[in-house]
């Protein structure tokens, strides 16, 4: 096990109603104005806007509002947000929605603080040296964002999908009411549940040994997610399951699920390239696609771990010899991100190998190799985008 250290503040108000809260939860830490940032159009379909609204101005606190955000946040909307939160001295961002207004929200805090552009820090040209504090009012399970440390955008002017971490930018406090993931697609549940699992995903399969407990953590949240996600597309109203991938979203991301062990993320920086180049594609369709073809990649070289994975989570028989349980727990995982209705190769997104060698470029950089358990050069990238296709 590797030293490590492990922060998560957030203050969670989970449950129903919970968002009916807000000016009262505002109002007790003492902010007088607030950003208000949320994303398309479903805030104010569903009454949502409305109750935040009504509870902000019984409790006398000022806002100002931008919504917008889309799926894969732009870098350009979070300078408009950086601009007005500057110009409107605000004391606090609340983001109302998913991973994509999170983000968006943690990176206009940043920006709002520093002169800087905030692309560069995208860039890992700077590194926060303070934010105004984030709020959240979770209405998508999936990104985790509510209690990350992490911030990913997209720049349209080159189509590069880049993130940043910091301590700095983990929200203050998540109002977490499962009913307001109710009226979430199944095609955005599903995309959901893929990127819940991939958060732990990416911290289970480490080169790190003696990591027992954070194993067993996360071995429980995936199979707790699986069953949750099967409900959940059963009956989107499932209140209990609905509310497990609330919860589990939330600990996938936070640090927990991989205390101990080294973190590559390998996946998921070949996915933005992907949705970053494509920017229909939403990043758990991408993960959906990229994951158990990086896994049928690098499986051989890690029986014991993936062969642990089959048998801890997708109960494959203890009967079947270590090296094809490995496999045949990668094929399992595969089939249950198709039961979710999600796509499990790239033609499905409408990417063709014409793309792959410009992805492969991107997801390197400047650098020979992607870390990983297996670092990975040029050359091997494009092999696995060519399980995937």
């Amino acid at each position: 096990m590797l030293n490590f250290d492990f922060y998560s503040p957030t203050k969670i108000f989970f449950g129903r109603e919970r968002e009916n809260e807000i000016g009262p939860i505002i109002k007790q830490y003492g902010f007088k104005k607030i950003l208000l940032h949320y994303g398309q159009t479903s805030i104010k379909k569903t009454g949502l806007y409305d109750r935040i609204v009504a509870s902000l101005k019984e409790q006398e606190i000022s806002f100002v509002e931008l919504g917008g955000v889309e799926p894969n946040p732009k870098v350009d909307l979070v300078r408009k947000a950086i601009q007005l939160a500057k110009a409107e001295q605000v004391d606090l961002i609340l983001a109302v929605g998913g991973g994509s207004v999170i983000d968006s929200g943690k990176a206009t805090a940043v920006g709002a603080c520093t002169e800087e552009d905030i692309w560069r820090f995208s860039m890992h040209e700077l590194s926060p040296q303070k934010a105004l504090p984030v709020g959240v009012i979770l209405t998508i399970s999936a990104a985790g964002s509510e209690l990350s440390n992490s911030c990913v955008l997209t720049n349209s002017e080159n189509w590069l999908k880049r993130g940043f971490n910091s301590d700095l930018i983990r929200p203050l406090f998540a109002i977490m009411n499962p009913e307001l993931t109710f009226t979430v697609s199944k095609y955005q549940t599903g995309c959901g549940i893929v990127d819940i699992m991939m958060h732990t995903l990416e911290r289970y399969f480490t080169d790190s040994k003696d990591v027992e407990l954070s194993s067993y953590l996360a071995e429980g949240l995936l199979k707790a997610v699986i069953e949750a996600g099967k409900k959940t597309i059963e009956n989107p109203h499932d209140y209990e399951a609905r509310a497990t991938l609330m919860l589990a979203s939330s600990f996938s991301h936070n640090g927990l699920t991989g205390l101990g062990g080294k973190l590559y993320f390998t996946v998921h920086r070949l996915e933005h390239e992907v949705s970053g180049m494509f920017d229909r594609v939403a990043h758990g369709a991408g993960l959906a696609v990229l994951f158990p073809a990086w896994a049928k990649y690098v499986y051989k070289q890690f029986i014991g771990r993936f062969a642990r994975f089959a048998y801890q989570v997708m109960d494959v028989s203890k009967d079947i010899k270590a090296e094809d349980a490995a496999l045949e727990g990668i094929i399992r995982l595969e089939k249950y991100f198709q039961s979710l209705g999600m796509p499990v190769r790239l033609k499905e997104l409408d990417i063709d190998e014409t793309s792959f060698e410009q992805m492969a470029e991107k997801a390197l950089g400047k650098n020979e190799t992607l870390n990983g358990i297996i670092p990975l050069n040029k050359k091997q990238i494009i092999e696995i985008f060519e399980i995937a296709k």
